[in-house]
């Protein structure tokens, strides 16, 4: 089957948060939201729940946990019960679940940076401290490779260490991480007595050859110390119905992360449940054709930059479909977010947003039409031409 990912959307006066934030003269390539329509199997289970005709509220049907629990044993080998999965209206909106029911004010959570945003903007939201540990950053030429410093990881903990926010596969670096690594940052969990939120919303969006590993599928002991978090959201372009799950396979924390949050969350919609559904059930084949474009499009950003764009550096994502470029010398004066935004007129993400690595950096998300992101990378090439220039 033939799947149309060069077909361009129009998608400004729809109330897009990508398009509208910006003038209409800026091309966005920041917040991680594709420009692909969505499968159609999900365009028809929308269209038929729509037609059932109300909308009360929502109880999640039970057909849902049961074939995220099926596509889990099929992919990782991970077997979970259907008890275990746990709906919640966003990804984001887990993470503070997670603070507010297993941390304490006072507590402290980890996470590698640079990171996601709102991992260093959560606990604060429940009188917690963010802790900091820097990935380790390798230059190969005009690419970038991170992987975790261990013996910096091991030494971040401390008595207060309460929470491991955990972005796999990472964002914004793009990295995926092995098994023998996982196992290594859940003993150390393990020793600190601290609980993992491990962010997997980029699982499926797996490029090249790589592969994902959860990290509560590695042993029984390990899920018990896990919070997994997992969406259909990024992978099939859905944010906007507000769908994610947690999977919590201890009972007692399953208990203590709905109770923390009663009546303070609200339940998951009926859109969002009835695109979840087909998404994870009746997608494959457009998921397989995604990955392959998203590969392509990350190929030819690595391309481009190494000869076009020659003052920067990029990493070569493993997962996701957010390049991660170093900035610092192209002798931009000041943040190049602002410098790309006023100058190529493209909005970026800025990397001082993501905590202690960040800055000199910006994300750049290919997610979209491949001419999109030519045009995209284009302007960026004359603007850092134009340096110098009056």
């Amino acid at each position: 089957m033939q799947f149309d990912f060069d077909q361009v959307l129009e998608r400004r006066g729809t109330g897009c948060a990508k398009w509208e934030h910006y003038p209409a003269d800026v091309l966005p390539m920041w917040v991680a939201d594709m420009d692909f329509r969505s499968p159609e199997p999900i365009l028809r289970a929308l269209h038929e729940r729509v037609e059932q005709g109300t909308f009360g509220y929502s109880a999640p049907h039970a057909r849902l946990a049961q074939v995220v629990c099926a596509r889990l044993k099929r992919l990782y080998g991970w077997e979970v019960e259907p008890a275990a999965v746990v709906p919640v209206p966003s990804i984001v909106t887990a993470i503070n679940m997670v603070c507010r029911a297993f941390g304490a004010p006072g507590d402290h959570v980890l996470t590698a940076t640079p990171a996601y945003p709102p991992f260093l903007s959560a606990p604060a939201q429940h009188q917690q401290q963010c802790d900091e540990v820097e990935l380790r950053l390798e230059q190969d030429g005009r690419t970038l490779r991170y992987s975790l410093d261990r013996e910096r990881f091991a030494a971040a903990f401390h008595s207060r260490t309460r929470i491991l926010m955990l972005s796999s596969p990472h964002n914004p670096v793009g990295l995926t991480y092995d098994a023998d690594t996982l196992r290594f940052m859940a003993e150390v969990c393990r020793q600190h007595d601290t609980l993992i939120c491990a962010d997997e919303i980029h699982c499926d969006l797996l490029l090249g050859g790589a592969g994902h590993t959860p990290m509560a599928s590695l042993d029984p002991a390990i899920a018990e110390q896990t919070v997994t978090l997992i969406s259909p959201s990024k992978t099939f372009n859905l944010p906007g119905l507000g769908c994610g799950l947690a999977i919590i396979t201890n009972p007692e924390r399953r208990k203590r992360f709905e109770s923390a949050n009663l009546y303070l969350v609200p339940h998951v919609n009926a859109l969002g449940l009835a695109a979840a559904r087909a998404a994870f059930e009746e997608c494959d084949d457009w998921l397989a054709a995604l990955r392959a474009y998203l590969t392509a499009n990350r190929d030819l950003l690595v391309q481009f930059v190494a000869e076009q764009l020659p003052a920067l550096r990029t990493t070569v994502p493993e997962a996701t479909y957010l390049a991660w470029l170093d900035c610092r010398d192209a002798g931009i004066e000041g943040s190049p977010y602002s410098f790309f935004l006023n100058r190529a007129k493209v909005a970026l993400s800025d990397g001082a947003t993501f905590g202690k690595g960040g800055q000199g950096f910006v994300r750049l998300n290919f997610g979209c039409p491949r001419a999109q992101l030519l045009q995209a990378l284009e302007r960026m090439r004359a603007a850092l031409a134009s340096l110098g220039e009056p």
